[in-house]
């Protein structure tokens, strides 16, 4: 079959932009640690790029659109995620799709992971998916991707072509991918700057701004070194005849392309790093006015006389380091660190920060305080009103003697009619037998049986809850698909740890009048059992040990009550995949949140936070625990 396009644009008039009427979807992505540009959701690109028109050199904080992405914020300049708990920084890219494609449409492909939730495709997968969905091909195979996947869409399946393993895939309506007009550049994975055209006014660039004279002479100095004081080759197209004064970035080039294209000046610069070798340019070297960032574009002449390369995705994240070097003139500097601007390198005056092998500026993100001054042991006291400052978990076995029929017949009742209406376990009609007749045989109960849930009063086949309850924890427990209501207890598959707690003498932000309660949960890696979604296989524990917040006031206590009793039930932490991180296999937390941040809220897990200690109550009791639990 053929591959239809991956949404890169085709260069056009060999400077890579289509005409000014032509219309793109946007879609913002970012490069995880195995190399894949994966997607970020359509509400997300929207808000990005909302910000993007009001500030094209501002940060974006991905929690105000994304409850799951609040320790995340993109900066615009370096075109960089920042994660700002851990400090992790991943290059991000502004792709373009045609608006006929999947993100255009508002379809969205995914495929079902081990625990049981739904991972979206690669959007260039994605969009090749749709393509052949739409043209009504039967089957998709993915090698030309690099994928050894075979879609079948008549059951709906992905399977690995090696291992025959089958995955269910699922086709959904999302929202839309925000839609621009006009010039587009093939893809935007470098610093963008103000479409104003205005130089930036941080300090450095101001400093850049007023020496640009100071810069085009020492070009000019250099060249007359070079060639004897000659322009250039006055026979080639557009001779430079000139030094070529500085350029002002706006957000499409840090050259021009239409610079110098003489064949006979040799003023070469390099940009690279790590153990990739620097491309020389052959053309004299515009004296830019930079925006805040050190990582520049890729771009050359048709000509073949003009050529700018760095070497890798993004230096930013580069193991080695980065090097911008003109003749014997170069500098180091470790990636991602800031640079101060410089004065008076050699003495004589402001000098051109590029010039000197140093990148321009930076924007530096801010930091979180995460942890609370260094403390004692002896400072650490036991919380009032709780027994010991330690919990440990091993591993429990499941709870066995209480067979599915038993368990559902516990908590329902039996009706004779059915009303009109769905079963949302198997999506067929109440009155018709349940969808899983034929799969599963259980003995009293028949495929057509329905039944009510006591306390909510919602119906389901009798079949399709005891196909529920085998595919969960099995321990005894039902919860409602519709409302989540809880009957029995619920616990969860939390791998072994432990759990310490004790109080503090520091005060978090809005609750200066009293200490505050830390809880440090430790759970090392380990092998997954029956209970988890790949038994057997190893799993990781990122983070660990992980330190969370509480204000040691009466309702802190009574929610670290409650945490202890989650605790207890193995509901804190689960195994799956990480939903910032994409990992699969590893620890994850299990819809409670915590507070992480000590001394600010700048990732959304720390404070002040009025709301906090009401909300993770909530979520508590949604676990099955709640106040009503603890004993007076």
């Amino acid at each position: 079959m053929a591959r239809p396009g991956s949404g890169l644009l085709v260069p056009m008039n060999g400077v890579g932009y289509p005409p000014q009427n032509l219309a793109r979807v946007v879609v913002w992505e970012w490069l995880n640690e195995h190399g894949r540009w994966r997607p970020y959701s359509a509400a997300v690109c929207h808000h990005i790029e909302n910000v993007l028109k009001g500030d094209a050199r501002g940060s974006v904080v991905l929690g105000q659109v994304d409850a799951q992405l609040s320790p995340y914020i993109i900066d615009l300049q370096s075109m960089h995620q920042f994660r700002q708990d851990t400090g992790t920084m991943r290059p991000v890219q502004r792709n373009f799709y045609e608006p006929s494609s999947a993100p255009g449409k508002g379809v969205v492909w995914e495929w079902e992971n081990d625990n049981g939730s739904w991972t979206p495709y690669d959007m260039e997968i994605c969009v090749t998916i749709q393509n052949a969905y739409e043209k009504q091909h039967p089957w998709l195979d993915l090698t030309s991707l690099g994928f050894c996947y075979l879609i079948d869409f008549n059951s709906m399946s992905q399977t690995n072509r090696q291992s025959q393993r089958k995955r269910r895939l699922r086709r959904r309506m999302d929202l839309a991918y925000p839609l621009i007009m006009g010039s587009i550049p093939k893809s935007q994975s470098w610093p963008v700057g103000a479409s104003s055209g205005q130089p930036c006014s941080c300090q450095q660039c101001i400093l850049v701004n007023s020496t640009r004279a100071a810069s085009n002479a020492i070009l000019a100095s250099q060249r007359r070194k070079l060639y004897g004081g000659t322009a250039g080759n006055s026979g080639a197209a557009g001779g430079l005849g000139g030094v070529r004064q500085s350029n002002t970035f706006a957000g499409t080039s840090l050259w021009s392309p239409t610079s110098g294209s003489s064949g006979a000046n040799h003023n070469n610069i390099s940009v690279g790093g790590g153990q990739s070798k620097a491309e020389q340019v052959q053309s004299p070297l515009p004296s830019a006015n930079f925006p805040c960032s050190p990582v520049m574009p890729s771009l050359s002449s048709s000509h073949g006389h003009h050529a700018l390369t760095i070497n890798g995705q993004n230096n930013l994240n580069r193991p080695g380091t980065q090097r911008i070097s003109m003749g014997n003139t170069r500098g180091a500097i470790p990636p991602g660190v800031p640079a101060l601007p410089v004065k008076n390198l050699t003495g004589s005056g402001p000098v051109h920060p590029a010039l000197a092998g140093l990148p321009v500026c930076l924007t530096r993100a801010p930091k979180p305080i995460l942890h609370p001054p260094p403390i004692n042991k002896s400072d650490m006291k036991p919380v009032p009103g709780i027994n010991g400052m330690r919990r440990k978990t091993k591993k429990k076995h499941l709870k066995r003697g209480k067979n599915p029929e038993d368990v559902v017949r516990r908590y329902t009742e039996k009706i004779k009619v059915a009303p009109d209406e769905d079963c949302t376990i198997c999506m067929e009609r109440l009155a018709m037998s349940s969808g899983y007749e034929g799969i599963l045989q259980h003995k009293g109960i028949k495929p057509e049986s329905v039944g009510k849930l006591g306390k909510c009063g919602h119906m389901y086949h009798l079949l399709c809850l005891v196909a529920m309850y085998n595919n969960g924890n099995k321990d005894g427990s039902l919860q409602c698909p519709t409302c989540k209501t809880i009957y029995g207890e619920k616990t969860g598959t939390q791998p072994p740890g432990k759990m310490e707690y004790h109080v503090i003498p520091h005060s978090l932000p809005g609750y200066s009048e009293c200490k505050t309660i830390r809880i440090v949960y430790d759970i090392p890696a380990g092998i997954q059992t029956n209970e988890h979604p790949n038994p057997g296989k190893k799993f990781s524990a990122r983070g660990f040990p992980r330190h969370c917040y509480l204000p040691d006031n009466e309702k802190g206590r009574r929610v670290l009550k409650l945490l202890i009793m989650a605790w207890d039930r193995r509901l804190i932490f689960t195994i799956g995949t990480s939903s910032t991180t994409g990992e699969s296999d590893t620890v994850v937390w299990n819809e409670i949140h915590h507070k992480t941040e000590f001394g600010s809220n700048l990732t959304g897990h720390g404070y002040p936070d009025p709301n906090y200690l009401d909300n993770v109550l909530t979520e508590l009791s949604a676990q099955g625990v709640g106040e009503d639990n603890l004993k007076d």
